[in-house]
């Protein structure tokens, strides 16, 4: 329901309140913030258009004897190692499959290998946790139609690399299982298992940045590597998909109380971080600015939005290195900033809002490889430092949050500094105040 839950939603919303953002587009559950200024869209250049055509190489023979396959699997981009706040390092990223048979194909396995080591292994109903049909959202299934496509999300955690030793995989293959409903042997006997996708390990380094915000207590929503709305917003951009909200984070401050709000859920003066400075987490220039966009009812989902509103007033600035930041849903009125203006780390640039796709208050923040808020792909970033005060126990927590209850926090979490790591969905945080 909207007010702190979002349903499902394209650029990001949070998966409560926070999330704020809702999805009116039929690709798997969306943040809800629909991010995208003219100015953006006007200077973003697919990759592919901007390299140099050249000649197609030469085959080869290849390593093994060519198999067919009933179905085709890509990934939508080759993942980047980030350091989390578990003492893990995470890889995220998505493979699409699409069943080119006539009939059905049920995907019975799914093991992600460095080599020959199995880093991940998803069956049965595990996998089908992961996987949803484009096009239908909220329905978890391994079962493709003829022509249907699916798309599977991955997180692949490993140990850090300690001394002498490289625990990070320079690239990982996938080995996948099916059951063809109408099997045609020999070429597509009823249950196949084929070696697909291999993907590389970028060797980019995520960018450290400071918080966008400053105070205790503010949670974490729909960021990696849970199958939350941020993570599950894949954006059809001018013919493909672009997953630019896989690391971004909804956020929305507790009180004293564990709660996000008190009084009436309906009124922006009931949340109390409403309004609160969002600081620039990094030096660099503004790139778009969008201002003057309505605060949105809370607790009421955002219809008629066009694609450029989506984002509510927001600003892109230029990180260097190829990254780019987004502060998303900000204060009607409030932006301080104009593009060209060179920021420095920690100026406040604008108020938290409620505008845009946003049906509750918060600020939605991401990086990405590309100055627009959708067409781009969402890249991992750490905070330089902060303290990591406990962290939800379950999504299924964010309810208490949205009947205007305290969150349950999960036991056992330690307070403990964090340094150049990155937060997981449904952490709690507080950040040094500038």
């Amino acid at each position: 329901m909207p007010g702190f839950r979002t349903t499902a939603a394209v650029v990001g919303s949070a998966v409560l309140l926070l999330a704020g953002c809702d999805q009116q587009s039929g690709i798997p559950p969306n943040s809800a913030d629909r991010l995208t200024s003219p100015e953006a869209a006007a200077t973003s250049t697919p990759a592919s258009a901007q390299e140099t055509p050249t000649a197609a190489p030469a085959p080869t023979a290849p390593a093994r004897p060519p198999a067919i396959t009933p179905v085709l699997v890509r990934a939508v981009a080759d993942p980047i190692a980030v350091p989390a706040t578990d003492g893990k390092v995470h890889l995220a990223y998505e493979l699409i499959v699409t069943n080119v048979l006539g009939g059905n194909v049920t995907l019975t396995s799914l093991a992600v290998m460095d080599g020959d080591r199995p880093l991940v292994t998803l069956a049965g109903d595990e996998l089908g946790y992961w996987t949803r049909v484009l096009g239908a959202p909220t329905n978890a299934t391994t079962r493709l139609g003829p022509g249907q496509s699916a798309a599977v999300w991955l997180d692949v955690a490993v140990d850090p690399p300690s001394a002498g030793s490289a625990s990070i995989p320079e690239g990982l293959t996938h080995t996948i299982g099916l059951t063809i409903a109408n099997p045609n042997p020999p070429l597509f006997p009823q249950t196949v298992t084929a070696n697909v996708a291999p993907v590389r390990v970028q060797n980019r380094q995520p960018v450290e940045i400071a918080p966008p915000l400053t105070g205790p207590s503010w949670l974490d929503g729909d960021s990696c590597c849970d199958m939350s709305a941020h993570r599950m917003a894949l954006n059809p951009i001018d013919g493909q998909l672009w997953a630019a909200e896989r690391f971004a984070i909804d956020y929305v401050q507790l009180d004293p109380t564990g709660r996000v709000f008190n009084g009436d859920a309906s009124r922006l003066e009931s949340y109390p971080y409403f309004g609160a400075n969002i600081h620039a987490v990094a030096d660099g220039p503004v790139l778009a600015v969008v201002d003057g966009l309505p605060e949105q009812v809370p607790g009421v989902a955002p219809t008629g939005l066009t694609l450029d509103q989506y984002a509510g007033n927001h600003i892109v600035q230029d990180l260097g290195d190829g990254n780019f930041a987004l502060y998303a849903h900000l204060q009607t009125g409030s932006v301080r900033v104009k593009p060209g203006d060179r920021l420095g780390t920690g100026q406040v640039i604008a108020l938290l809002g409620n505008t845009g796709n946003s049906d509750a208050p918060h600020l939605h923040f991401h990086v990405m490889n590309g100055p627009d808020p959708l067409r781009a792909d969402g890249l991992p970033f750490v905070f330089s430092s902060f303290r990591l005060d406990s962290r939800l126990g379950s999504m299924g927590d964010i309810d208490a949050l949205v009947a205007g209850r305290p969150a349950p926090l999960e036991p056992g979490v330690v307070a403990r500094e964090e340094t150049a790591v990155s937060p997981l969905n449904l952490d709690v945080m507080t950040y040094a105040d500038r």
